[in-house]
């Protein structure tokens, strides 16, 4: 039960995020007013970054929800740049300098707080709970403001140490362009669509390197810059989160392309981190030394190790990038007792089959269900059709639990 109390930003985020999508995807929105209590433990001593101990329980329970919304509330805070602060890191932990006396700020955790609110804030409403929510949304529109401010040219810097002095610039020396900023501005919905764009085909140009197959987090890797953004620093260049491919971050780069309808991107970078294309030969074995059949957390980026697998059955990344083949690529996106299909394909895919077995009670539903692509299209649904009934487009198909098999036919165009 020991654990550790950090001031990293963005985990207050995730449960809201999480528990959306867990509701969303299976249709349980009752668990949102589950009473839960606190955790209770000491405070972090203000000299230090962090506390480990065993907290206990208090003795006041609140919903899901509310644990959700509290840490929402937590969370609005402003840099003088108008992003979020970064405080002792955020998704990259690594990056626990940035902000140490307080004033460093990140961009990537701005649109991932424009990400959650945009989900959390219609629940907060059905609850009443208006002024609340109306604080959120009013928060995520100025920081959209602010994170098109933070456009560096060709993509969108990550962030501003405590100084002031930008990170993932051009200008850097080291950490030039970070991946998790672009794909994040697209899964947020940047309203700047040709920023976000051509952040992403930066994205490509400059962290994909296609003759090897890794996908780096950043480029440069930090090494002598006078820059401290961390213990990341303390890795060797381009090793885990030090430019390497860090595959957790890379796979949203997925998600970011099958939102801008680019299939072919989409599914190549899918291709890319599949572990068994790391060990199609005898050369490719050895250079990658890990297991081909589970996800590594890291592959290495820089001679004399470039290719090398790092830290495997790494469960974070191995679940984010199935629902980016299951969710971005063939379009399943389950909504409790509905079903929608909306795939983003290369072109030169004909279509796909899934068998989705559907259970809610003792009974097993069995859909197959068939994707065509005659016009070779990378998005764009024509027709839907269950049992041979067309379905109204863009409606999601109601399931039913009658233990039966049933057929669902999805035409692109």
């Amino acid at each position: 039960g020991q654990g550790i109390r950090t001031k990293i930003s963005d985990d207050r985020i995730w449960l809201a995020y999480v528990a959306m999508h867990y509701a969303t995807t299976s249709g349980d929105a009752a668990v949102l007013d589950e009473l839960l209590p606190f955790l209770a433990g000491q405070s972090i001593p203000d000299n230090a970054s962090d506390a480990f101990f065993q907290p206990s329980l208090s003795d006041q329970n609140v919903s899901v929800y509310e644990h959700c919304a509290r840490g929402l509330d937590s969370s609005l805070t402003r840099g003088t740049h108008g992003l979020p602060l970064i405080e002792t890191g955020d998704w990259n932990d690594g990056m626990n300098a940035v902000g140490e006396k307080g004033r460093g700020e990140s961009s990537w955790l701005g649109w991932f707080l424009i990400s959650t609110i945009d989900r959390f804030a219609p629940c907060a409403r059905q609850r009443g709970e208006n002024e609340r929510a109306g604080r959120w949304l009013d928060y995520a529109d100025d920081l959209r403001t602010a994170l098109e401010r933070a456009w560096d040219g060709q993509w969108y810097r990550r962030g501003y140490y405590d100084d002031g002095t930008p990170l993932g610039s051009k200008d850097n020396d080291e950490c030039r362009i970070d991946t998790i900023a672009q794909s994040w501005s697209v899964m947020a919905g940047a309203p700047h669509r040709a920023h976000s764009t051509e952040a992403m085909h930066s994205v490509d140009r400059l962290l994909v390197d296609h003759r090897n197959g890794i996908a780096r987090l950043f480029t440069p890797p930090f090494d002598h810059s006078t820059q401290n953004p961390g213990y990341i620093k303390g890795y060797p260049p381009g090793v885990r989160e030090n430019g390497g491919q860090y595959t957790h971050g890379a796979t949203w780069s997925i998600f970011a392309w099958a939102k801008l309808g680019d299939g072919d991107r989409a599914a190549a970078l899918f291709d890319l981190l599949n572990p068994i294309h790391h060990s199609d030969s005898t050369e490719a074995v050895d250079r990658y030394k890990v297991e081909p059949y589970v996800v590594s957390a890291d592959v290495y980026s820089v001679e004399p190790h470039v290719g090398r697998g790092g830290w495997t059955w790494y469960t974070g990344s191995a679940a984010w990038l199935y629902r980016a083949g299951l969710e971005a690529i063939l379009g399943f996106h389950l909504l409790g007792d509905r079903l929608r299909i909306d795939p983003c394909i290369p072109k030169a895919w004909p279509g796909f089959r899934i068998t989705f077995q559907y259970r809610v009670g003792s009974r097993t539903t069995r859909y197959e269900i068939g994707v065509e692509n005659p016009a070779g299209v990378c998005r764009g649904v024509a027709s839907v059709q269950m049992d041979g009934q067309m379905i109204s487009s863009g409606e999601p198909a109601s399931l039913v639990d009658d233990g039966e098999e049933h057929d669902l036919r999805v035409v692109l165009g």
